[in-house]
């Protein structure tokens, strides 16, 4: 059975989801707060965390780096409102495995959790047993090459990529991919080694930057046998796995610069050495890097060799962000359509004019990641043909109002109350007649970054009221 940690300085979240989530078969444990968490996570192991990503005590990305050194196995989900998804996709970055957007949805967050719980061993490249104490191999993603989760663009943009694709993929040069997290810079490597070659051998892919100092090693190069602690087998690092074939590094500039060294001799002179080994293994493998920042700029600020950037630098490909590339984004939107109602077993057949308006106009922070977790989203909610507005987050449906609209001019109140200090919201919900209360309960969620619960606090009222009172408001989406 697996065990799940959730986080959440909500208790009533916490306790909702615990519920929730034991009847579908799950050991749940709860903290509410990321110290809490902390302790919990020293005298146990958990398959999946939970977490919210503002903690009164600590951020997502904190309490990430703590599981992550307590147990580098253990899958985490960041829950986020939509003002935090460009920092929940860059902690997706430093080795989450996805992220929920509030406000949630149970089915959302169970077909979440059964996806990742699900594809943790799909994703292990298992070698074939020959004795006791066999070796093993890595837990990088060995992926086919006809990815049925990504689909060219056909936007200008995208045109000039497709021909840099096809000019360089018959080569042998190693490639340098820029872009935005979630941008699809691991499709494009795809694509470069599908279209090789190389096509029919390994193509394996890092993320860089979930791999903590200690462990990168071990991950790209293997290890022998009692190389260290824990060292309890051999194991086949990645670089070996795809030998003949394409490895992918992921945010390449997040390695040490120990490992740096041993990549460059990996580059130079088409060896390795696992760790702990005393003999060096031939590999002929091509390298495929990506980064969120200029190589160079990171070289000549002394974070990352300039060595082995040239190295690198044989030819590079500029991914544009999903807003650069507005032409691509309905085309990209009923592709993860299509998936998710396989995934569901729903016949959604498209989205309504107002939503594929709101989709062409939305600024997506998250690109491609962020475009694939909306869609899942209303595809789940929608019990018509198209998906409607009413099924996208709050942020989203509401995008124009919350970017370019003014904000209401302030309506008195029939006797002025006067506010708490520091508390500018301070009885204002109770003082406010109905065409202001939308305006102050939509900025007092925004304050909170959508917290129901601290929300209410905050408009001096309990959340029954604060739920009466939203529902009033067909924008707030409140059944």
């Amino acid at each position: 059975m697996y065990n799940i940690l959730v986080v959440d300085d909500d208790n009533d979240m916490c306790l909702l989801l615990s519920r929730f989530l034991s009847r579908n078969g799950y050991t749940v444990a709860t903290a509410n707060s990321g110290n809490e968490a902390t302790e919990w996570l020293k005298k146990n192991k958990p398959s999946l965390v939970l977490c919210d990503f503002r903690l009164d005590d600590m951020t997502g990305t904190e309490l990430l780096g703590k599981i992550k050194a307590a147990h580098p196995e253990a899958l985490v989900i960041i829950i986020t409102g939509y003002s935090d998804v460009k920092d929940a996709v860059e902690v997706m970055k430093l080795g989450a495995y996805d992220y929920v957007t509030k406000p949630l949805f149970p089915d959302e967050i169970l077909l979440t959790i059964k996806k990742a719980l699900s594809e943790t061993p799909k994703d292990s490249v298992v070698a074939k047993p020959s004795q006791s104490g066999s070796p093993t191999t890595t837990a990088a993603k060995t992926k086919a090459t006809g990815n049925n989760q990504y689909v060219m663009g056909d936007s200008p943009e995208f045109a000039v990529i497709i021909k840099q694709i096809e000019l360089v993929a018959p080569t042998n040069f190693s490639v340098i991919i820029y872009g935005e997290s979630g941008s699809g810079k691991e499709a494009i490597a795809q694509q470069i080694h599908a279209k090789s070659k190389r096509a029919n051998k390994p193509f394996v892919a890092i993320d860089c930057g979930a791999l903590s100092k200690e462990l990168a090693g071990s991950e790209l190069f293997g290890h022998e046998k009692g190389a260290f602690t824990g060292a309890l087998n051999q194991k086949i690092g990645s670089l070996e796995v795809a030998n003949e074939g394409t490895v992918f590094l992921d945010e390449i500039g997040n390695l040490s610069y120990e490992i740096q060294v041993s990549l460059l001799r990996v580059v130079q002179e088409r060896k390795i050495r696992r760790v702990g080994g005393i003999k060096d293994i031939d590999i002929d493998v091509r390298i495929v890097v990506a980064s969120n920042e200029r190589l160079w700029d990171a070289a000549r600020a002394g974070k990352f060799r300039e060595d082995l950037y040239h190295r690198f630098n044989e030819f590079s490909i500029e991914v544009p962000s999903l807003r650069e590339r507005s032409g691509d984004i309905m085309l990209f939107a009923h592709h993860f359509l299509n998936v998710t109602n396989a995934e569901l077993g729903k016949n959604v057949k498209g989205f309504s004019k107002e939503v594929t308006n709101i989709f062409t106009n939305y600024i997506w922070h998250g690109n491609l990641r962020e475009l694939k977790n909306v869609v899942k989203r209303a595809t789940l909610l929608t019990d018509g043909e198209l998906v409607e507005a009413k099924s996208l987050p709050f942020e989203i449906s509401n995008f124009y109002k919350l970017q370019f609209e003014s904000p209401a001019p302030a309506v008195a109140a029939k006797e002025p109350v006067p506010a708490a200090a520091g508390n500018p919201f301070e009885n204002k919900l109770k003082s406010a007649n109905l065409d202001a209360e939308y305006e102050v309960i939509l900025n007092a969620l925004k304050q909170v970054n959508f917290n129901k619960s601290k929300a209410a606090k905050l408009l001096n009222v309990d959340r029954k009221t604060l739920y009466n009172k939203m529902r009033q408001f067909k924008e707030f989406n409140i059944d």
